[in-house]
């Protein structure tokens, strides 16, 4: 047995610390969201998101389209964990993928239990997903209280995690299917695979412009167009070598970041967190479909996430690096409860036309995430203490055999 010293990438570090100050900034548009809704200026702010452009509202092509460039970079993110980050290693993969399989089923089971056989059934998709900026932005305001190999491993379990909300999205909340649409969108996925893997076309141009063909069949589809974005990233090449320059995949990650994080999930938040706080609002949280949402981001991600990884550890399957315990892992299930933008994002596919249920669902996510992001700092403030010190916050401590 002995101790591993290995190199955070300057990828990983630069999108770990974007998240810092983009989690900060979705804090601020969501504020401010909140309080022009419920000021005198509330009704024009609320029209504005409903003015019809080129066939669509601005909220459609916001949760259509920019969004699909969010599934894009989540999609080259994965790409990356895959080849070079911590996913590349199948035996420390093993830890945040039992970790993101947790955090998906229980709480989706916790929302099932609350509302089964009735119309909100369909919201059981809400609380499975897991806010990547967020979540690490409250990490990354720790600092060097909790250990490297923490941010490594709730990074790796959100990406999870978002694969998983992605599979969702495709396989239940796609509405009624034009097959024709579909096989173009596929045609042009596999096209530009051929482009990446016979052809080895290394110019970034026809995968972009491909990329939008595709978007824009998936869109006509009824499969939701941000699932381009996911299959757009992995026909890009990736060369499988750390921070190369000539990566394809890798240069639109780094372009990627900043706009994405400072812009595109801002105006995301800008446009859905738009909520009327009424004098009822208290009845939205506390019926069944809140306290769905509420259970499940609050008691089912850190207890699924904790237990499955528990589980695939004792039973030999995977091993805790070094520097984590038990107290680190449960911190981080309480961050995974940090649900926000893809848990908005799934709400709006949910209910469809359901304008209260969604407003509901909305006040129930926000008051789980907030919860989950105070009491996930506290919790790791007060118990997250590395187990080792290392003298160079970007080495971690692994065991291996």
């Amino acid at each position: 047995m002995s101790v591993v010293k290995r190199k955070l990438s300057s990828t990983f570090k630069n999108f770990f610390d974007s998240k810092k100050s983009s989690g900060l900034l979705l804090i601020a548009c969501t504020v401010l969201s909140l309080l022009v809704t419920n000021s005198i200026l509330g009704g024009s702010y609320l029209n504005f998101w409903k003015v019809p452009l080129g066939g669509l509202s601005v909220e459609h092509w916001i949760n259509d389209a920019l969004m699909a460039v969010f599934f894009l970079l989540i999609g080259l993110e994965l790409e990356r964990e895959l080849y070079v980050g911590e996913l590349s290693d199948f035996r420390n993969a093993l830890l945040p993928i039992f970790a993101a399989i947790g955090g998906i089923g229980l709480p989706a089971l916790v929302h099932f239990i609350f509302n089964k056989g009735t119309p909100t059934q369909a919201g059981l998709g809400i609380p499975m997903a897991t806010d990547i900026a967020f979540a690490l932005g409250v990490l990354a305001l720790l600092g060097s209280r909790v250990p490297a190999s923490l941010k490594v491993f709730l990074t790796a379990l959100a990406v999870m995690d978002d694969l998983g909300a992605i599979i969702v999205i495709a396989i239940f909340y796609t509405a009624k299917l034009s097959t024709a649409y579909f096989l173009g969108a596929i045609a042009v996925f596999g096209l530009l695979i051929v482009f990446n893997r016979f052809f080895r076309v290394m110019i970034l141009t026809p995968y972009l412009l491909g990329g939008v063909l595709m978007w824009f069949f998936m869109l006509k589809s009824g499969v939701h167009a941000t699932i381009a974005g996911v299959l757009l990233a992995f026909a890009i090449p990736f060369t499988g070598k750390e921070d190369d320059e000539k990566s394809p995949s890798h240069r639109l990650e780094h372009v990627l970041h900043k706009p994405v994080a400072f812009l595109i999930l801002p105006i995301f938040a800008l446009a859905n967190t738009g909520i009327v706080i009424g004098a009822d609002w208290f009845q939205g949280i506390s019926s069944s479909n809140g306290l769905g949402i509420l259970g499940g981001l609050l008691v089912g991600k850190p207890i699924g996430i904790t237990l499955l990884s528990f589980l695939a550890v004792t039973i030999g399957i995977c091993r805790l690096p070094l520097d984590l315990n038990w107290k680190h892992i449960f911190g981080a299930g309480l961050l995974g409860g940090i649900g926000f933008t893809m848990s908005i994002f799934i709400t709006n596919l949910a209910f469809v036309g359901e304008p209260n249920l969604i407003t509901a669902s909305k006040m129930a996510i926000l008051l789980a995430s907030l919860t989950a992001g105070v009491i996930g700092f506290l919790w790791l403030k007060l118990l997250g203490k590395p187990e080792e010190t290392d003298d160079d916050m970007d080495t971690m401590d692994f065991e291996a055999a």
